[in-house]
């Protein structure tokens, strides 16, 4: 386990000192990478960080076919692998002992069934909510995060630009997605961050549209939101395009959200509270005459998932610090006619700078001029 990790499960165990727990137990699959650098999805099996402050151990339980991915990933750990015959809350008593007084477990993702099975093993545990505490954490980000998510970010913004080479007027938005999915694997990527999103023309309107057999047509808004994961690590980024010349309705909607998205990037500030990033966006828009049609929050984290906190939107009052990471992507939809959404990453340094990750231009781009 490298010294980043073992940092990560220093300050676990510090914690867990502070609120008298015994155990603490993680089987979100990505707060367990986050703690070990052991990814792993690991199905219906049981996956779990254990962490036991009575002894100082720190026990990988995994199934055991993942053994030797555990075993080269986490080196820190014991490994306990698990069978698919083994009652994994019986190996799991087996090795922390029946006798518990305070267990921290993750409250939103331990099923009922599985509390049922935890009460069964130990009985007389207490149980305490330790998932705040790992997604305070997570929520700022160190320089080496940010170094995973630029490389992310740089292979989506290559399929950006291939993506604009490569639309052609009779092309559908499937074909055209799974082209840009093709590329994301040659250009390095693990996979696909999300459910890629190709939409033209009035499809262009719907914020989370499904690409389908619409053909790319002459004045189409093209409107393409797409990530990637590497290495654990999400981008996301949206920019739209316009099928030939495009209407002067449609420069003006496409000018007002950039000039929107750069509001937005010029109001993160560190001190002020994250709605502020959402009213400068929605505020401009509005005043130009759109405000019902920019229907959803400026923004969201982003990190190891492609959704985090904080959520940006214009009611939340927590306050803008350094280590955040989030997008920023105002749009405007406009029913049975078409929409445009621009979404940048943005990153707060830990010397409170404000870096926009994304560098693929913002200018309004042609195909086909």
């Amino acid at each position: 386990m490298s010294e980043l990790f073992q940092n990560r499960v220093r300050a676990l165990r510090a914690f867990m000192a502070e609120q008298g727990l015994d155990v603490a137990m993680v089987t979100n699959p990505i707060n367990v990478y986050y703690l070990t650098g052991f990814r792993c999805d690991p199905h219906e099996r049981f996956l779990a960080l254990v962490q036991d402050n009575r002894n100082e151990q720190t026990l990988l339980f995994v199934p055991s076919l993942d053994r030797e991915a555990a075993q080269a990933a986490a080196a820190g750990c014991t490994i306990v692998p698990i069978t698919d015959t083994e009652n994994p809350f019986e190996v799991l008593q087996n090795k922390v002992g029946a006798t518990l007084g305070t267990m921290g477990v993750e409250k939103k993702d331990v099923s009922f069934w599985q509390y049922e099975r935890l009460r069964e093993a130990f009985p007389d545990a207490a149980y305490t909510d330790v998932q705040p505490f790992i997604m305070a954490q997570r929520l700022k980000k160190t320089p080496q995060d940010i170094a995973y998510v630029t490389r992310s970010v740089q292979i989506i913004e290559q399929v950006v630009e291939h993506a604009f080479n490569h639309a052609k007027i009779g092309m559908t938005e499937a074909e055209l997605t799974a082209e840009l999915e093709y590329q994301m694997r040659v250009f390095g990527a693990d996979a696909p961050g999300f459910d890629t999103i190709v939409l033209a023309g009035k499809n262009s309107a719907l914020p989370h549209g499904k690409p389908g057999g619409k053909k790319l047509e002459e004045n189409d808004f093209l409107l393409l939101d797409m990530g990637v994961v590497k290495d654990g690590y999400y981008s996301d980024i949206t920019r739209t395009f316009i099928m030939g010349e495009g209407t002067e309705d449609q420069v003006r909607i496409y000018e007002t959200v950039r000039e929107a998205n750069q509001r937005a990037i010029d109001a993160v500030a560190v001190g002020k509270p994250l709605a502020t990033i959402d009213r400068a966006a929605r505020e401009y828009i509005e005043s130009c005459g759109y405000g019902p049609y920019f229907n959803h929050r400026i923004g969201h984290g982003l990190g190891l998932e492609i959704h985090e906190e904080p959520s940006i939107h214009g009611e939340n009052g927590n306050l803008i610090q350094p280590g955040l990471l989030f997008t920023i992507e105002p749009g405007i939809y406009l029913p049975q006619v078409g929409g445009v959404r621009i979404e940048d990453d943005v990153y707060i340094t830990e010397q409170g700078e404000i870096q926009v990750i994304t560098t693929y231009t913002k200018e309004l781009k042609r195909i086909g001029c």
